[in-house]
């Protein structure tokens, strides 16, 4: 198999468009999210029709249900046709998607404009964190920063989005999807235009296939996949997902939602406005941001799972001080606002995990250069098979508990996600040498515990 060649420091490109791009594309992503939680409760009250949070968790796993199912294809494409090509798939995606929302009421149509949506992410992510993985290889502080700017711009671009969408729904209404359809445009130009492509490093499958390659494409990916130890990292990480899909789906409907009687003891349950879910937002985004780039100035010092138990233990510390929050009526302003501060350093915490998993990820699809973007579309297989299980979950434990269903529901996840963290600290170490021992070559030479014998290749590959 032909030898990837790794970019020269010298010739590495700008990633600052791709970071740009990143945010508005995720900017675009999290307000249509929340506006559609405005748009299903102003049309339950224009129509009378029930919308509960099975309804709204539903709505979220058909578009992350879009994204497990189209991400590896996507990857794959990515593989074959190039990184920068497929990245502007995305914005068109998404763009189409808040059009239809714009324009219809019905439950059915708007399900159809968030499985496009999904496809959206399923389209830009493999291609974009391909990207990432390429024009770093071979640099471990260039991909630290990197993985970290991903992230950042990741988390900021959904954040500002949800926070956005509540001043611009009290402002707009339904227009706002329309406005938002103008933001996928832009993100588009970005891509198309002030992202570079790797000319060198873009095309990672052309010998391959001139040559005459005799082994199937899914059978090479699928064991490129088992052999790569990407495997012990997917419990981890689904459960990391699965937690943070209970918020993300169901946490600003139970804020503005209606207040429910059967909750009343709950001060969370409901009768908060727009504006103020925006303000909640807008904090907890600027905490997770600063987190982010503290955390990111420790990955050459730290271990990528020490980072990631940092974050278990941040989201534990959320979810404790949000359970006591919840149930704080009578007590002093001075400490409600106490509680909220534990909240926030929990959220400082939580914020090293992801991209210490993403770090984790692009090292150990370091050395299978040929099959790169099907490795790191499984970020976006991972985060979206724990995103449904969160929305589901959230859904039902909101239905059943209110906010408190939802807070056992995030500490069941976490206790998940923390079980097979011994097993992948233990076998990390060998996971980073494997990343380093083949050069970029791709799946010809054996890894620790594998055999590579039906991937044999011919002479001249």
């Amino acid at each position: 198999m032909a030898s990837q060649p790794t970019l020269p420091t010298t010739t590495r490109p700008d990633l600052r468009a791709l970071v740009a791009g990143t945010f508005t594309l995720r900017f675009s992503t999290g307000l249509t999210g929340a506006l559609l939680v405005y748009y299903l409760v102003s049309i339950a009250q224009q129509s009378g029709n029930v919308v509960d949070p099975l309804i709204v968790g539903a709505f979220a796993a058909i578009f992350f249900a879009a994204e497990l199912i189209l991400s590896a294809p996507f990857g794959v494409l990515s593989d074959r046709l190039g990184s920068h090509r497929l990245m502007q798939l995305g914005p068109i995606f998404g763009g189409v998607a808040v059009l239809i929302t714009w324009g219809n009421t019905a439950l059915a149509t708007l399900g159809f404009a968030r499985w496009l949506e999904g496809a959206s992410t399923a389209a830009s992510t493999p291609s974009t964190l391909r990207y990432l993985a390429e024009a770093t290889d071979g640099d471990g502080a260039a991909r630290a920063r990197a993985s970290s700017r991903f992230e950042a711009a990741t988390i900021a671009g959904l954040g500002a989005g949800l926070a956005a969408a509540g001043l611009l729904w009290a402002a707009l209404g339904r227009d706002a999807f329309f406005l938002n359809a103008l933001i996928y445009a832009g993100s588009f130009l970005v891509f198309r235009f002030l992202v570079p492509a790797l000319p060198a490093a873009d095309d990672p499958t052309a010998d391959e296939h001139a040559a005459g390659d005799r082994v199937p494409g899914w059978r090479r990916r699928a064991a490129v996949i088992r052999q790569s130890g990407v495997l012990a990292l997917a419990p981890t990480w689904i459960a990391i997902n699965a937690a943070l899909g209970v918020w993300m789906s169901q946490s600003i409907f139970a804020l503005v939602g209606k207040p429910n009687a059967a909750f009343a003891d709950q001060l969370l349950m409901g009768g908060f406005g727009p504006v103020e879910v925006s303000v909640a937002i807008a904090i907890g985004l600027a905490v997770l941001f600063a987190g982010l780039g503290f955390w990111g100035g420790h990955f050459q010092q730290r271990r990528r799972t020490d980072l990631i138990a940092v974050g278990l233990g941040g989201g534990s510390v959320v979810a404790a001080a949000a359970a006591v929050l919840n149930h704080s009526q009578g007590q002093p302003v001075p400490v409600q606002a106490l509680w909220a501060v534990a909240i926030a350093v929990g959220l400082f915490g939580l914020s090293a995990a992801t991209p210490a998993a993403l770090g984790l990820l692009a090292d150990l699809s370091e050395r299978f250069s040929a099959e790169r973007g099907s490795v790191m579309g499984l970020y976006s297989v991972f985060l979206a098979l724990g995103q449904i299980g969160g929305a589901l979950a959230g859904g039902t434990a909101a239905q059943l508990d209110g906010i408190d269903g939802m807070l056992v529901a995030t500490f069941g996840l976490l206790a998940i996600a923390v079980l097979p963290l011994a097993y992948l600290r233990r076998h990390e170490r060998g996971f980073a040498e494997c990343a380093r021992c083949g050069g970029g070559d791709g799946p010809s030479r054996p890894m620790p515990n594998g055999d590579w014998r039906d991937l044999e290749q011919p002479e001249s590959v």
